[in-house]
């Protein structure tokens, strides 16, 4: 899995005025239970002193390429070797060139020379410079070798002016951490798909019928499976989520929408995942403008949505893994279990929405999970990260054969 805890990652701070972001990084590292070596350039010490980092780790600063390891072994050599990944933030035009032509001239370039971790650059620099050919070229190179790339975006540079070449942000920069570290995880080489949301059927171009669910629990389901290196696909009804950084994501609105986005991903897929509430009625006859308000009351006509599960299902394939999600407010087993055969699901992830901290909205979930040989797993509340794990936990006992 992509968990940065207990990891030993070597972050490199190059000559970047964003480099006291890297201070930033450096210290959620560290809280999220990660070992980090920092290498500092010569050049990043004209914005940063060593000392910040030596707070933030409780560990010693390297820069020198003589420096040595408390055991007097070789640090660019034992700090390349020893790394589970190497973190280049920000990534300067001079640290890309140095890295994509294999240059051993300072302390950084050198450990990452005699490193086999995955590199994980954050580019960050003048737009004009990010631009040209000789940039593009070593972005590109490292990109052929393996390396994960996150950013740069588009923003207000240093200079005052706006471009391409500012830092992406550090909540990016750790997802990409967490997909080099996941590469060689149990979902390696699986493809996810993953629906996530509520889903909003319009009353007129203003107004919707619509559902109280976030996209947390689907979202967090998505990340999960990325880092445990499998390539997922997102469909994602209304939400105010970010895109999670490494996934494709595929915004919809209506339930049709969603069927549609669902059929043009399915195909090839490992593993499908429908933690999406989709709206069960529409309104039959949606007004082409806006209603306009007056003093009589009004009426809707609500005619059913087409349930599509099952017929996403059957086109992903007999080898599909399926799981569904039953929100609930009362009498959670029954309705799961009834469910959970009438989609022919291998998991069934039963809540009830109304138990306080449970349901649409919340950072925590307390379900119920029922497995296709009848066995029932009760979860404590957890939050919907854990809650993720456990599922995907599940999944990939059932693409090994298991239940």
């Amino acid at each position: 899995m992509g968990s940065v805890k207990g990891k030993r990652i070597v972050l490199g701070v190059t000559g970047s005025i964003a480099c006291f972001k890297a201070a930033q990084l450096c210290s959620t590292l560290v809280q999220l239970g990660a070992e980090v070596d920092v290498v500092l350039t010569e050049a990043a010490q004209q914005f940063i002193a060593p000392l910040t980092f030596q707070s933030l780790t409780r560990r010693p600063v390297y820069s020198d390429l003589y420096d040595v390891l408390p055991d007097l072994s070789s640090a660019h050599v034992e700090l390349g070797m020893r790394a589970d990944a190497l973190v280049v933030c920000p990534t300067s035009a001079t640290t890309l060139a140095r890295l994509a032509r294999g240059s051993a001239e300072d302390m950084l370039s050198c450990t990452a020379l005699a490193s086999t971790a995955p590199l994980v650059i954050a580019p960050a620099m003048n737009v004009n410079m990010w631009s040209h050919p000789a940039t593009q070229a070593n972005v590109a190179l490292l990109r052929e070798r393996g390396a994960i790339q996150v950013g740069p975006v588009e923003g207000r540079l240093a200079e005052g002016i706006s471009g391409m070449g500012r830092l992406a942000p550090l909540e990016d920069v750790i997802a990409g951490i967490r997909v080099a570290l996941g590469r060689p995880g149990a979902l390696a080489g699986r493809r996810v798909v993953v629906s996530a949301g509520g889903t909003q059927e319009p009353i007129d171009p203003v107004r919707y019928v619509g559902n109280r669910s976030s996209g947390k629990m689907g979202y967090a389901i998505a990340e999960a499976a990325r880092d445990r290196g499998a390539q997922v696909s997102l469909v994602s009804g209304p939400s105010a989520l970010a895109a999670p950084w490494g996934v494709e994501v595929r915004r919809v609105e209506t339930a049709m929408q969603m069927r549609d986005a669902l059929v043009e991903t399915v195909n090839g897929a490992d593993v499908l995942v429908m933690a999406a509430a989709v709206a069960d009625f529409r309104p039959d006859d949606p007004a082409e403008h806006k209603i306009k308000k007056t003093d009589a009351d009004l009426s809707l006509r609500l005619v059913r949505n087409v349930d599509f599960s099952g017929d996403i299902a059957r086109q992903g394939g007999p080898a599909l893994v399926k799981v569904y999600f039953a929100a609930e407010t009362r009498d959670l087993v029954t309705y799961g279990e009834q469910k959970l055969r009438r989609l022919q699901a291998d998991l069934l992830v039963a809540n009830d929405v109304t138990e306080p901290g449970s349901g649409f909205g919340t950072d925590t979930n307390r379900v119920i999970l029922l497995g296709r040989d009848g066995s029932r797993q009760d979860l404590p509340l957890l939050t919907k990260d854990e809650v993720a794990e456990q599922i995907l936990n599940r999944v990939e006992r059932l693409l090994s054969g298991q239940s």
